[in-house]
């Protein structure tokens, strides 16, 4: 539904984007990710088609067409990072202009508004609106079409609780419908809640992408068990390199780094060397630090 191919884009002398391959099938939700500048919203905007690649090609659809097409675009609904609707229009007025543009049902512009949650701001005008009204409104516009890829850049961005849970629903509802969803964000508890993959740019090139079973086995690799222990043998450490050889000291507490499997044998260790374990504490490895650390291994 969504397929880049060798997708690059240039500005000049500046690369935004190099190289990129990247699918999105039917009733799949992929996230976006990379630090500011990685070419996040180009590869978003080509995939609307509002950029021409510099090579490569940009497909979207079943069957695939270019990005650039009206045919292509008829069947996308998109997001931009920054929302800007004319302050002296009402939010049903914005909603209902954008309704008549992607020319569907009348019924269409109640719904929308009843799923962005406005608590009756519907008729005011859009100038008095937060930053994160703007962005439920954003999203209500989104939901007017039943189109067939959804293409999102940072659209948690200034939501409120009750816009998340929005947003949150909308994606799960596109999903069960078998659309496709591509979403940029900075907001990891999105990535983890909703992605089956996530793909990771830095500097305009691909450097991962992880499925959710890849993703949770990596994620399990990093844990880390912390001990307090009766004692400190000499000979612990020692004993503990074959089963965990990045096991040490902090303070009065032993850090055993390593996936949950491995700790019942670290427990019989620790035991055997007649000490008694006064405390535990267990935590999975941390998504924010697996995205530090494939992008510092890039740059």
């Amino acid at each position: 539904m969504i397929r880049f191919d060798s997708f690059s884009k240039r500005f000049g002398r500046t690369c935004a984007v190099e190289s990129l391959t990247l699918s999105v099938g039917a009733g799949e939700v992929v996230a976006l990710l990379g630090p500011n500048g990685s070419g996040k919203t180009t590869s978003l905007k080509a995939a609307v088609g509002l950029i021409h690649p510099t090579s490569g090609t940009v497909a979207i659809g079943d069957p695939p067409r270019p990005a650039l097409e009206p045919a292509a675009r008829a069947v996308v609904s998109f997001l931009p990072q920054k929302v800007l609707f004319p302050d002296s229009l009402s939010g049903r007025e914005v909603v209902e202009f954008y309704r008549r543009l992607r020319g569907v049902p009348a019924e269409r512009t109640d719904a929308a508004l009843r799923f962005a949650s406005l608590n009756g701001a519907s008729e005011r005008a859009v100038g008095t609106y937060s930053g994160g009204m703007v962005q439920r409104l954003g999203l209500a516009v989104v939901t007017l079409p039943d189109a067939s890829v959804l293409l999102l850049d940072e659209p948690t961005a200034s939501l409120d609780p009750d816009g998340l849970c929005a947003f949150y629903e909308l994606v799960e509802e596109r999903r069960a419908k078998g659309k496709s969803v591509l979403f940029t964000s900075h907001q990891l508890g999105d990535v983890d809640r909703l992605a089956d993959r996530f793909a990771v740019l830095v500097e305009g090139r691909l450097v991962a992408v992880m499925s959710q079973g890849a993703l949770a086995e990596r994620l399990a690799e990093r844990g880390v068990m912390r001990l307090r222990l009766s004692g400190r043998p000499s000979t612990l450490l020692d004993r503990l390199k074959p089963l965990a050889p990045d096991a040490r000291w902090a303070g009065d507490e032993l850090v055993v780094p390593g996936p949950a499997s491995l700790r019942p044998a670290v427990l019989d260790r620790v035991r055997s060397e007649g000490v008694e374990v006064r405390g535990l504490t267990a935590e999975e490895g941390r998504l924010d630090l697996l995205y530090r650390e494939l992008v510092g291994e890039e740059r």
